[in-house]
C-alpha cells in the first residue's frame, strides 16, 4: 500500500506524475505487464509513438535555434570586419589592416590579396606595401581557383588545402589547411583580383558551407579596391 501522506500529495497534484515522463512510462509499462502477452495495449503504442515523434521534433528545434544563432553570429561578425576595412584613410594602411584587425575579427590566420598584374612584382613601390599584397601574372587567379580544371570560377570557392608552395601564403604555408577564395572584379579594363582567407583549421572552411556572408564581404572589398586603384 502507499503511504497515506504520499497518497494524499498525489491525489492533490496529479499533474506533477502526468508531467514526469519517466515515470508515466514505468506506469503503462507495469499496466502492459498486469493485463498480459496476449493484450495489446493500443494506448501505450500510440503515446510511444507520439514521445518518439516529440523527441524528434525536440532534436529538430534546438537544431534550427543553432543554426540561428550561428548565423546571426557570422553576420556580426562579417559586419565588424566591414567597419574596420572602412576604416583606414592611405591604401598601406588599408593593406595593413586587413592583416591585423580584419583577421582577427574574421578569426583566419593569413589574409592575401592577390592582384593581377603586367608590372614586376619585385617593383620597390610594391614590395613597400607589405607581405599582405600578391601581385602576380595575367591568368593566375583563374588556375588557382580552378586548380588547372576547365569549371566555371565561382564568386567564392571553400576548400580544404595543404598549399604545394609558399607563393601566397609565405612562411604560413606549411599550416594552412583550407582557405576561402574571394573572386574580385575590379571592373571593366582591369584584370581581376582574389582574396584568400587561410586558416590552420582543416574544418573552418569546408565546400560544404553557405558563402553569403563571404559573398556579401567580396563585394564589398571590391567597391574598396576599385576607389583605390582609382
Amino acid at each position: 500500500m502507499i503511504e497515506q501522506d504520499l497518497r494524499d500529495r498525489i491525489i492533490a497534484e496529479p499533474e506533477t506524475i502526468l508531467e514526469d515522463r519517466d515515470l508515466m512510462a514505468a506506469l503503462i509499462g507495469a499496466n502492459e505487464r498486469a493485463m498480459g502477452s496476449n493484450i495489446v495495449d493500443l494506448r501505450g503504442i500510440a503515446m510511444e509513438r507520439l514521445e518518439n515523434r516529440l523527441d524528434r521534433l525536440e532534436d529538430t528545434h534546438r537544431t534550427v535555434i543553432a543554426a540561428a544563432y550561428e548565423n546571426l553570429a557570422g553576420t556580426n561578425q562579417v559586419h565588424r570586419a566591414i567597419l574596420q576595412m572602412l576604416d583606414p584613410l592611405s591604401f598601406e594602411d588599408f593593406l595593413k589592416n586587413l592583416s591585423t584587425d580584419v583577421a582577427a575579427t574574421l578569426r583566419v590566420d593569413c589574409i592575401r590579396l592577390v592582384l593581377e598584374s603586367v608590372q614586376d612584382s619585385e617593383d620597390p613601390a610594391l614590395r613597400k606595401l607589405g607581405e599582405v599584397l600578391f601581385v602576380a601574372e595575367p591568368g593566375f587567379v583563374g588556375d588557382y581557383l580552378t586548380g588547372g580544371r576547365n569549371v566555371p570560377l565561382r564568386p567564392v570557392t571553400l576548400r580544404q588545402t595543404i598549399p604545394s608552395s609558399d607563393a601566397i601564403y609565405g612562411d604560413r604555408a606549411g599550416w594552412i589547411r583550407s582557405e576561402a577564395l574571394l573572386k574580385l572584379d575590379f571592373g571593366k579594363g582591369r584584370l581581376p583580383g582574389m582574396l584568400v582567407l587561410g586558416a590552420e583549421d582543416p574544418h573552418q572552411f569546408k565546400s560544404t558551407h553557405g558563402t553569403d556572408l563571404l559573398a556579401h564581404f567580396a563585394g564589398v572589398f571590391e567597391r574598396t579596391m576599385r576607389r583605390w586603384l582609382s
